[in-house]
């Protein structure tokens, strides 16, 4: 007696079934990865096209006096926040200046000099600070020089606040992308008998360029709109300030939080004027690093 064997699917038949559902599952997983980044970006584009709306209708109202001059007394319409932009990139760059040395040190040392045995508290003590608040950096700072008298509210007080809190942010990004250059460069200059300080300076940091100047943008983008830390250091003025200590400087987080709690719109709308202005040098300072960090080809 025979039977009768079932017939083989063919090869393309079993091609055209699995490719329909490699198909299915590839458009499914697309359409979840789209439908996860809109729900990711909505909302920063709504925030950002509403502040645009408040913001650029208050600037364009105000414009020139906003950029030029100093606020008017309360209830009086007019009048502007230079004082506040200028405190801001003061302070901004003083805690650049401070976080560029120590964080991009602190990333080194982590990265190139990682047998060392202090290696891994800084980098436990790096990630610990990341997570402190930054009032509590704020408070620490105002013991510390405000109420020690070292500084006094001051713009210097403030720039070491913010620069604290900038420092971890620069040392874990400085790390990782040294980590990036591969050890073949290091052994190339260590095989030229070069020290390896000199490989360091001369070929890995130049190499890591582009991502610790973006790491030091995004920390610098970090503490730009930080209010807290500045009411117990910097405080606040409503002039400007021809001193770095013992002198209350105004900045921008702080005129908006001031003017943000004002009965009077005209103020309100100086708050608003005053985010889209933060927000705006935020991305200037994102600009110039990509222009600092693109490749250039000869």
């Amino acid at each position: 007696m025979t039977t009768k064997s079932k017939p083989v699917p063919s090869t393309r038949a079993l091609s055209s079934k699995l490719s329909s559902s490699r198909r299915f599952q590839n458009n499914a997983m697309y359409f979840w990865i789209v439908l996860g980044t809109l729900v990711v970006l909505l909302p920063l584009f709504l925030i950002f096209a509403y502040l645009l709306i408040q913001g650029f209708s208050a600037v364009i109202a105000g414009f020139p006096a906003f950029f030029t001059e100093l606020p008017k007394p309360v209830g009086e319409t007019g009048g502007g926040i230079a004082h506040a932009i200028v405190g801001s990139l003061i302070m901004l760059g003083i805690a650049t200046v401070l976080a560029s040395l120590i964080g991009i040190g602190g990333g080194i040392f982590l990265a190139e000099y990682a047998e060392h045995r202090l290696a891994n508290l800084v980098r436990v003590m790096s990630d610990v600070l990341t997570g402190i608040p930054a009032i509590v950096v704020g408070l620490v700072v105002y013991v510390m020089l405000v109420q020690s008298k070292l500084t006094g509210y001051s713009g210097l007080a403030g720039g070491i606040a913010l620069g604290l809190i900038m420092i971890p942010i620069v040392v874990r990004a400085t790390e990782e992308v040294l980590k990036l250059i591969p050890t073949t460069i290091r052994e190339a200059g260590l095989a030229l008998g070069l020290p390896r300080w000199k490989v360091i300076l001369s070929i890995v940091l130049p190499s890591a360029r582009a991502g610790i100047i973006t790491g030091l943008t995004l920390a610098v983008a970090r503490v730009s709109g930080e209010a807290a830390p500045l009411i117990f250091t910097s405080l606040g003025n409503v002039f400007y300030s021809n001193s770095l200590v013992q002198n209350p400087m105004a900045a921008l987080p702080l005129q908006i939080y001031e003017y943000s709690k004002s009965p009077y719109p005209e103020e309100i709308s100086l708050a608003w004027a005053g985010s889209l202005v933060l927000v705006f040098i935020i991305f200037v300072a994102g600009l110039i690093a990509r222009y600092f960090t693109r490749q250039r080809y000869t």
